[in-house]
């Protein structure tokens, strides 16, 4: 099989600057308070130029302290924010509680809780080109959010076009039941197949941040048109696997008679009469249908 590689990532996720936002917060409310007051105050002077003076500093410090309070985030558990200044990355908030970073910033957030996509039902041709069906689940999540952000276009349409691309590929490298002894299949090895699954899952959407947890095939079958036909296959290698144990079975049994026959010193046998034995008892013990008794009136030989 094929690895696939993805392309070296430029851009690697690391903590942001932050501080807690309780403080933040207070001192963002005060500021905000204070300022009111100097208006309030410099509007109830009257004509008074020096109170009059009091409301440039009053807006002035009530817009510093609503800019500054526009640095507040709220991280919820299983949610980031990625911190940007000016198009450049500043880092990645992972902290949950409310956060303060420079207000300048934009923050985007994003999910780092455990996802699921199931792919639709594909129809694709195996090793041998016969059409198969199947699906896959994939249970992945974001590790690295700076790659998911800034590295693909949108890193979750990423994720499911690589698991349908991924899954082809897989289905058109081996084969859904296997005709040589010892090959591996769909069908037949389904744990190796899907660690193969998962690796190279892991390859395609590396670039994106992205680390797959769990990948596992939902539906495996035949296209409909051929399905009988492989039907039949199937139950042919069945009876012929089942009439060869039987086989087997039977040659232990009459070589145990004819030991047993032989040390108890039943009765004599010369090789004719072995070779009728043996006959009759692989007639007995290989036919499908309950024998029928045959009273032989007369001897071997007549």
């Amino acid at each position: 099989m094929t690895k696939t590689t993805a392309p070296a990532a430029g851009v690697r996720e690391f903590t942001a600057r932050s501080v807690g936002g309780g403080l933040a917060l207070l001192l963002g409310l005060l500021g905000a308070v204070a300022g009111a007051a100097l208006i309030a105050l410099g509007v109830t002077a009257g004509g008074d130029v020096m109170h009059a003076s009091l409301i440039p500093p009053g807006v002035l410090l009530i817009i510093v302290a609503v800019v500054s309070m526009s640095g507040l985030n709220t991280v919820a558990p299983g949610e980031a924010r990625v911190v940007q200044l000016f198009g450049r990355y500043r880092g990645t908030i992972r902290t949950d509680g409310l956060r303060w970073v420079n207000p300048l910033t934009s923050r985007e957030k994003i999910s780092t809780r455990v996802r699921n996509h199931e792919t639709a039902v594909l129809k694709v041709n195996d090793a041998y080109g016969n059409p198969i069906e199947l699906a896959a689940v994939v249970v992945w999540r974001v590790e690295d959010t700076a790659r998911a952000t800034f590295e693909v276009e949108d890193f979750t349409e990423f994720v499911e076009t690589q698991t349908e691309a991924a899954v082809r590929h897989i289905a058109i490298e081996y084969p859904y039941d296997a005709h040589e002894e010892g090959g591996l299949s769909l069908r037949g090895n389904a744990e190796e197949i899907t660690e193969k699954l998962a690796l190279e899952l892991h390859a395609r959407v590396e670039a994106a941040g992205v680390h797959i947890i769990e990948s596992r095939f939902t539906h495996l079958a035949y296209a409909p048109e051929i399905a009988s036909a492989m039907l039949q296959r199937q139950q042919a290698g069945a009876v012929v696997a089942a009439r060869k144990q039987i086989v087997e079975g039977a040659v232990g049994m009459v070589e145990l008679a004819l030991t047993r026959l032989a040390e108890e010193d039943i009765v004599d046998l010369d090789p004719e009469r072995k070779a009728a034995m043996v006959s009759n008892l692989m007639v007995v013990l290989c036919g499908d249908r309950a024998a029928q008794p045959v009273v032989n009136a007369g001897t071997l030989y007549q």
